[in-house]
């Protein structure tokens, strides 16, 4: 199968540009920037692309290519620092630059032959920058511009291509059609892969590591969990497979009810309900800094996932999770050593579970994937439409949605106002024009009247974006008429909170999540 490598220099969206690509119908694969080319470069392979990364190619720690990958006879793009590791390699000068470029940038091209093929004179890229091109090396000819930076793309032959800008993310304009261009008209590239060739592929690769064993999966009830649940009942005997549902005291409003009806939609054989939310609530008191929470949180549903293991009696069983591509990456755990920490998901880089995954008992089928690619693989497995369009849910729940410390009351007041929150989303049929929606309750209380009393309530912030891959994302425009009856009808509601605000931050700079 035609195949597109994509180097991993440690950019948060390495995986993103071969996502990109197989969402073409070319298959690509993550590799480490610095992976010797003999080990990744076979017959199939039609073109590389360099990725991003967060250093700069003259510093002294910065990833290196094998440099023969020059020299390669298939095309080769490099994008952002791919671009200028390509130029620094070959001669070419990158310095800083004071004028920096992040965010959305005019690019005028000058050669529109097949990189550009089809596109405007001028389209708005997405720059993320502070170095700049002062020289092209030999032999390279310059193919677009921006204001503050002359070489944002350029080419030698047919064969090195390089752009400053990240037609990935879905900001950019024409992006998709460049990566089109580059994988079809430039590599040759066929488009034969599609989910279900990944279906297929993904259930001989667990079945052949599985043989007989048993297969221990966390589930929340979210679409992640749901979808693993679903692939593994797919992939395996259902004698095989074991649904632990562990309800820390962190969910949402009714969780339990609701997960329960979906693991007997899915005709699981195994399902076993833990009540630890006392455990849980107990651990976290007294403790206010997030990355901390994440640790407790991660490493307690290991310890009561290993008692309810002995209990059963499958002590030698894999442990399965639902992580995606953007956790791992999040967590600084991208294919190559040069990606930096955002933030720590529990089930990445918890002490226990790198402990398993250091043993080779976890499980993670959907880790190369992202959101919509999953709900794309969840359908192919008839998982309900419901459960697929489900908003995301943090695997520490309220516990990275209590800024500060947790407690059972907080944890009662911001179920009541998420809650409400979504029901009156789906009222007024905006769930599903939101990619994720919910509260935040912050560790403050305001000054407010009620009747004729004077009195402190809780300060809980509105959450609500769009966007197409949890890697980017936009605030969702809310109609002022809306966002107002809303505030109004949880601080109604809901005694305990004061007042409501809306957090109007995009990703980037901002995470989806608070903490």
């Amino acid at each position: 199968m035609d195949t597109i490598l994509v180097f991993d220099f440690g950019g948060q969206t390495a995986q993103l540009i071969a996502r990109r690509i197989r969402d073409l119908g070319v298959y690509s694969l993550v590799v480490a920037g610095d992976v010797p080319l003999k080990q990744v470069i076979t017959p199939e392979v039609r073109g590389c692309i360099l990725s991003g990364s967060p250093f700069s190619v003259y510093q002294e720690q910065a990833p290196v290519p094998d440099q023969n990958i020059y020299s390669l006879d298939i095309p080769i793009l490099g994008i952002c620092y791919g671009f200028q590791r390509m130029v620094y390699d070959l001669k070419g000068k990158v310095e800083g630059s004071q004028t920096r470029e992040f965010g959305r940038a005019p690019l005028k091209i000058h050669d529109s032959s097949d990189l550009f093929h089809g596109m405007p004179e001028s389209f708005m890229s997405w720059m993320s920058h502070g170095d700049s091109i002062t020289q092209l090396p030999e032999g390279f000819g310059l193919l677009a511009s921006s204001e503050h930076h002359p070489a944002a793309a350029f080419r030698r032959s047919n064969r090195l291509y390089g752009i400053q800008f990240h037609p990935e993310v879905t900001h950019c304009e024409y992006g998709t059609d460049i990566l089109k261009n580059f994988a079809f008209r430039i590599c040759g590239a066929e488009p034969r892969w599609n989910m279900d060739v990944y279906l297929q592929q993904t259930a001989e690769e667990l079945r052949a590591r599985v043989g007989e064993r048993d297969v221990l999966l966390l589930i929340s009830g979210g679409v992640d969990s749901t979808v693993t649940a679903a692939l593994l009942l797919e992939a395996l005997e259902h004698r095989q497979v074991h649904l632990l549902y562990i309800d820390t005291g962190l969910m949402r409003k009714d969780e339990t009810k609701e997960v329960t009806g979906i693991l007997n939609l899915l005709g699981a054989e195994h399902i076993h309900l833990v009540d630890a939310s006392e455990e849980f609530l107990s651990a976290l008191q007294g403790v206010s800094d997030p990355e901390e929470k994440r640790r407790i949180i991660g490493d307690l549903f290991i310890r009561v996932q290993e008692k309810e293991v002995k209990r059963l009696g499958i002590d030698s069983a894999f442990l399965a999770q639902g992580t995606l591509y953007t956790d791992m990456i999040e967590s600084g755990k991208g294919v190559g050593n040069k990606a930096t920490v955002i933030k720590s998901h529990h089930n990445v880089r918890s002490p226990l579970v790198e402990e398993k995954r250091r043993k080779g008992l976890v499980l993670e089928p959907l880790a190369s994937l992202y959101k919509d690619e999953v709900r794309r693989l969840g359908t192919a497995l008839g998982v309900p439409a419901q459960i697929i369009h489900r908003h995301p849910f943090p695997g520490p729940g309220l516990g990275v949605r209590i800024l500060g410390e947790v407690t059972r009351e907080k944890c009662d007041i911001l179920r009541e106002a998420d809650d409400l929150f979504i029901r009156e989303l789906k009222r007024r049929n905006l769930y599903d024009k939101i990619w994720q929606a919910f509260c935040v309750l912050l560790p403050v209380r305001s000054v407010g009247v009620t009747g004729d009393s004077r009195g402190y309530g809780w300060v809980v912030a509105l959450r609500a974006i769009t966007s197409m891959d949890g890697m980017t994302a936009d605030v969702y425009p809310f109609e002022t008429v809306d966002i107002l009856d809303i505030s109004a009808r949880i601080t109604n509601t809901v005694p305990e909170i004061g007042r409501v605000v809306y957090d109007i931050s995009s990703k980037p700079p901002a995470t989806i999540e608070w903490e």
